[in-house]
């Protein structure tokens, strides 16, 4: 999923299960910075102290970098959350190793990780933790079928519209892309060789996969059931009853994944920002943004820094660093990575560290 769902319509969910204006802001730019966090190390402050942030992305078309890419720590725990198959621990999906770390929607794993958010939701940086989830959960929807490693389950092949049709503008896109830096192939890794496909909340395409199945996906109707669903997880980490969405707003949200048609995850975000400035989804009018990096970013707001890349060479320490959304942010990633690999990971047989 883009920008337009793990901000705007996370935002969205988030209010109507009940959480406030401000934490509901945080919960959804918690949830976009896990695509936007791409640089990782130490910084250093002239005080003399110093702060480790981690990457929970890489950039997706910098094919050029696979070796970076192919980094399991940061697709398996934070885009591609492994599914074992749909199958709870102590059960084993037939076929290799490869079979437990295809993404699966609301799986055993994806429970448990909310569970452990959930479990430790008073710690300061519970919100951007909860964030943190929302991005890694939803996606087990759009992602589903694929896994954050480069191996040929990943492979897409015969790539058709709604109609049926071969979407050979896409082929072309890819050929063209790919064609100066591999000759014989495409990267299997995650869904790339399906491009946006997955993300597209109006897309209804088929495909065959790296096994030779072909796979029919309806991402209007699939995440139309992961909104409800996160709904649900907002529900119970605030401790209420586990109604989901109301009708209604069911129904503004699919109506949303389809008038918003354009393949552009940025165009379509700005117009959930209109809808909610708007109260299209009765919720309170409300002036919504999102600035990943640069002036009125969250690091600029901890660090002073407009850079979208690299460091200083120090920085100022401040009292305010250390509550600042940049760095809870940062914790919360921290404490996520270790939770998915090595401890719920293991009680499902898979090693990834």
């Amino acid at each position: 999923m883009q920008i337009d769902l793990h901000h705007g319509m996370t935002w969205v969910i988030a209010r109507a299960a009940g959480f406030s204006v401000e934490e509901a802001t945080i919960i959804a730019h918690a949830s976009q910075y896990v695509d936007d966090a791409t640089n990782y190390g130490h910084i250093e402050f002239s005080n003399g102290a110093a702060y480790e942030r981690i990457a929970t992305a890489h950039k997706m078309l910098d094919y050029k970098n696979l070796d970076s890419l192919k980094n399991m720590k940061v697709w398996v725990p934070f885009h591609f959350l492994p599914g074992n198959g749909g199958l709870p621990a102590g059960q084993n999906p037939s076929g290799t190793f490869i079979k437990k770390l295809v993404c699966k929607p609301g799986s055993y794993i994806a429970k448990d990780m909310i569970s452990e958010c959930i479990a430790e939701k008073n710690r300061p940086y519970g919100l951007h933790r909860l964030g943190i989830t929302s991005h890694v959960f939803i996606d087990t929807w759009g992602h589903q079928g694929f896994a954050g490693v480069n191996h040929d389950v990943n492979k897409v092949e015969n790539i058709l519209d709604r109609n049926g049709h071969p979407e050979l503008e896409l082929t072309e896109r890819i050929s063209g892309f790919f064609s100066s830096i591999f000759q014989d192939d495409i990267p299997s890794l995650g869904h790339g060789q399906a491009l946006s496909n997955p993300d597209l909340p109006h897309q209804e395409w088929s495909y065959t996969n790296g096994l030779g199945e072909e796979v029919v996906r309806n991402n209007t109707a699939d995440f139309l059931i992961a909104t409800n669903e996160l709904c649900k997880t907002y529900q119970r980490y605030l401790d209420i009853e586990e109604n989901g969405l109301p009708d209604e707003l069911k129904f503004e949200i699919s109506m949303c994944f389809t008038e918003f048609d354009m393949n552009d995850g940025e165009a379509r975000h700005k117009l959930w920002l209109e809808a909610i400035e708007n109260d299209r989804f009765n919720l309170g009018a409300y002036t919504l943004d999102y600035i990943a990096k640069g002036e009125g970013s969250w690091k600029h707001q901890a660090l002073g820094t407009t850079l979208s890349d690299g460091d200083e060479d120090k920085y100022e320490f401040t009292a305010d660093f250390m509550t600042s959304n940049w760095k809870y942010f940062h914790d919360a990633a921290k404490k996520h990575k270790l939770t998915i690999i090595d401890d719920i990971l293991p009680q499902y047989g898979i090693c990834v560290g």
